[in-house]
């Protein structure tokens, strides 16, 4: 999947997900998918750090 295709895909996937969830939902979704994302990004430079 190209850039586009995969920003496209999120956004339409966002939309869906709001869709269904209540503003609340989807604010702890978020955070929760924001966190996943900085612990994946920092297990990664860790692991570039120690030579893994």
């Amino acid at each position: 999947m190209c850039p586009k295709e995969t920003a496209a895909a999120i956004t339409a996937l966002a939309a869906l997900i709001t869709e269904e969830l209540t503003p609340e939902q989807s604010a702890l979704l978020a955070a929760a998918f924001v966190q996943l994302g900085d612990t994946i990004a920092t297990i990664i430079a860790a692991e570039n750090l120690c030579g893994k």
